[in-house]
């Protein structure tokens, strides 16, 4: 094929530009057996007229070569390139760019004297389907004649590619019943050769069905797009409960259908559609079902479904009715599809001995407009409950009775406690009664109360006393129940007032001191505390009582009292309902102490009648004295040996008395009415011996004090039970701030040598006398 081709050959001595024409050969296979007539033509791409200079007008415009793929006749000349351009010497000509020297290699080559391009080897349009090359003119020296001019190269393809499917089997499915023209699925292939021809133009079809059971379907079912490979139903009469799948043959070929061509397979799945409806059967069954028995299976029911099993299409989805007490339930069995019957409330023999249930049954899913128009299925069942002997009860469980506390015996607590369901008789008994305070009939079950209660009974708790008792019918069958019984607290006690005596101090140089009072109650709350103190008494009335809080009061003077004794009486009354009362007579024996007077403590403690000291000011007397003026001697070698050693020494023998924890409610500081401590026991004291009788009151003229301080100094001397004691003592309790200098009695000879009385000259005129009598000349 001769095309002509146009050039501008720009010369660089002159702007002017010239227009030539060329012509050149392009040779295929075509030729080649006719290769002795065959005529190169020579294409020259590089010319020069005239020896002026040139204006460039514009390049050639050079047609791409074309070339076969899978020549058969290699090496095959494809084109000559030529320069005639005039100058001394020999051309070499030149090729490069892919299929020369870059990759793909050796390709093509060049003859460099001659300049004809020739391939070497057949190509591959599939691989390269085109080569872009340069085309150079050198001299013998290697320097460039001309610019290097593009050659490319197209190879033109050949239909040696089939049509290949994506897939070896393609995966489809299609509802029952579907209409002619449904869509099921869409093939693919492709074909390696040029898009752009027939070689690639692909065509599809079916050539063959089989079914699956084989033969069940002899029309043909299925077509497809010729041209884009989408299979779809072109008959009626998909029936999946007839047919279940369909494998189709399909066949792609090139050329339109009628070149190269492959095979693959199709498996189009018949999917179901709801159109049976469940029916039972049997239409009928008859259960039966014991008494007082729940959420167990009785029995099953049965039903028919031609759809797809597992789906919601076969999937029975029961319902009762007639079941006015709600006894019953039914559930589906996934596997089977049967519907499971069971009791969810326990039936009762004495109350209804047969249930007749009516049972309808659906699928999951709706019913397809396909499906034959029918009511649902039903079947009738018959349950019959099997009686059995049932246990009695208690009619409840635990049973609480409230019982006054002091409720006389032989009282009705509780009647009608327990039943039975099946009307039998029944035995009644006591299982447990730790006091013994209950009684039943064995009969009826009447519970009477047999002792009287005490609240103060261990097994009370919470004002809460429990026993159990049992009842049995005819068949030996029995049930247990609690009786709590509920002691409703009763007010039975009135109040009592403590101390029932007291002492107090008074003085010209003080106010006088009150006497604290506590009211206890033998009942408990609320019949107890708060109480309520008052002073009833015509020849009381020069005392008052005042409350301190709900369970002490203080007893004081209105007018201060001369020494002496009286006779209180406190009304007290407690909060219970109704509440109670009562009168007390207090003692009081006031004492006037004069609280100059340091040494009067022993004179004191004995006319007041108690072996107590008197604290200087204070206007009280205290249990102990916080200087402790008895000689001390302390045991400190004792360690003990820890935790475990129980013969330690006693750490507690080491408290302040004053600190000490009362003993008891009724131990009150003489004169104040507050409670003591206790004291540390004397280990060595001897106690419970005969004591002297102390001076009872102090004489009223002051020139007597002398022979009354003689008389109390004699008898605490002659007191064994008081201290100090002329012995090697061990003390426990040394005081705060003593100074012991001896440890001999204060009232021993020895001792008294040694102390110094001086001071008391500086007491005044009203110590002389005391001061006279101890003064050592």
């Amino acid at each position: 094929m001769v095309e002509q081709i146009r050039k501008v050959i720009p010369n660089s001595q002159s702007g002017a530009e010239l227009e030539y024409k060329g012509e050149f050969v392009c040779s295929s296979a075509e030729h080649h057996h006719n290769e002795a007539e065959q005529d190169h033509r020579t294409l020259y791409l590089w010319r020069n007229q005239g020896k002026g200079m040139m204006r460039v007008k514009r390049d050639w415009i050079i047609p791409p070569i074309r070339v076969s793929e899978n020549s058969r006749y290699v090496p095959e000349d494809l084109v000559q390139i030529k320069s005639d351009k005039i100058f001394s010497g020999e051309v070499i000509y030149k090729l490069e760019g892919p299929g020369v020297d870059q990759e793909p290699k050796n390709l093509f080559e060049i003859d460099d004297k001659t300049g004809v391009i020739r391939s070497k080897r057949p190509l591959d349009r599939e691989q390269y389907s085109s080569f872009t090359l340069k085309a150079f003119a050198l001299s013998p020296s290697g320097e460039r004649l001309e610019n290097p001019t593009t050659i490319e190269i197209v190879v033109l393809d050949q239909n040696d590619n089939k049509p290949v499917f994506t897939q070896k089997q393609f995966f489809g499915s299609v509802s029952e019943f579907s209409v002619p023209g449904t869509l099921v699925m869409s093939v693919s292939a492709t074909d390696a050769d040029d898009p752009m021809t027939e070689n690639a133009a692909l065509g599809f079809s079916i050539v063959g069905q089989d079914s699956i059971p084989p033969n069940a379907v002899n029309k043909t079912m299925f077509g497809i797009n010729n041209q884009t490979g989408a299979i779809y139903t072109r008959d009626v009469g998909l029936d999946r409960e007839v047919v279940k799948e369909f494998k189709l043959k399909l066949r792609v070929a090139d050329m339109w259908g009628d070149g190269l061509h492959s095979d693959a397979v199709a498996i189009i799945s018949v999917s179901d559609i709801n159109n049976h409806a469940p029916q039972f059967r049997p239409a009928s069954y008859s259960i039966k079902a014991l008494e007082n028995i729940y959420n167990v299976e009785i029995g099953r029911v049965s039903v028919t479904d031609r759809d797809d099993p597992g789906t919601g299409n076969w999937e029975a989805k029961y319902t009762i009715s007639n079941d006015s007490y709600g006894n019953f339930a039914i559930q589906t069995d996934p596997v089977t599809n049967q519907g499971i019957m069971t009791v969810v409330k326990p039936l009762d023999y004495e109350v209804k001995r047969e249930h007749s249930l009516i049972l309808t049954v659906e699928n999951v899913n709706p019913l397809s407009s396909k499906a034959p128009n029918l009511p649902l299925s039903s079947a009738a069942v018959l349950v019959t409950v099997v009686n059995e002997n049932e246990a009695p009860y208690f009619k409840e469980n635990p049973i609480w009775i409230e019982v006054p506390e002091n409720e006389k015996p032989g009282k009705l607590l509780k009647s009608n406690i327990a039943s039975d369901p099946d009307h039998s008789e029944l035995r009644f008994q006591i299982s447990k009664d730790p006091e013994g305070w209950l009684d039943i009939d064995r009969d009826t079950g009447n519970i009477f109360l047999r002792r009287s209660l005490n609240m103060k009974s261990p097994h009370v708790k919470n004002n809460i006393y429990s026993a159990v008792i049992k009842v049995t019918d005819a068949g030996g069958v029995s049930a247990s129940a609690t009786v709590n019984i509920i002691l409703e607290e009763t007010n039975d006690f009135p109040p009592q007032v403590r101390p029932l005596s007291s002492f107090l101090c008074t003085g010209k140089s003080r106010a006088t001191p009150g006497l604290l009072m506590t009211a206890v109650d033998e009942d408990r709350p609320p019949h107890a505390a708060p109480f309520s103190f008052l002073i009833t008494d015509s020849l009381s009335l020069n005392w008052t009582v005042n409350k301190v809080n709900d369970t002490h009061a203080v007893l004081s003077p209105t007018v201060h009292p001369e020494a002496g004794e009286y006779a209180v009486t406190v009304w007290v009354t407690d909060s219970g309902s109704p509440s109670k009362s009562a009168l007390t007579q207090v003692n009081v024996t006031v004492c006037h102490c004069d609280s100059y007077v340091l040494l009067f403590l022993a004179v004191a403690l004995n006319a007041c009648g108690r072996r107590h000291h008197i604290k200087e000011g204070s206007g009280l007397l205290v249990g102990e004295s916080e200087d402790d003026v008895r000689d001390n001697v302390l045991n400190y070698d004792e360690q003990g040996g820890g935790e475990e050693d129980e013969n330690a020494f006693n750490i507690d023998l080491l408290w302040n008395p004053r600190d000490a924890p009362p003993t008891s409610p009724w131990s009150f500081y003489p004169g104040t009415g507050l409670p003591r401590g206790k004291q540390p026991l004397r280990k060595d004291a001897p106690h419970n011996l005969p004591s002297p009788t102390y001076p009872r009151r102090p004489p009223a003229d002051p020139t007597d004090i002398e022979d009354y301080i003689n008389e109390g100094l004699e008898a605490a001397d002659n007191d064994p039970n008081v201290p100090p004691y002329d012995t090697a003592l061990i003390f426990d309790y040394e005081g705060e701030g003593s100074v012991a200098g001896s440890l001999s009695s204060i009232a021993s000879s020895s001792s008294d040598g040694d102390q110094d009385y001086d001071y008391l000259n500086d007491w005044g005129p009203r110590f002389q006398k005391l001061a006279n009598m101890y003064d050592p000349r």
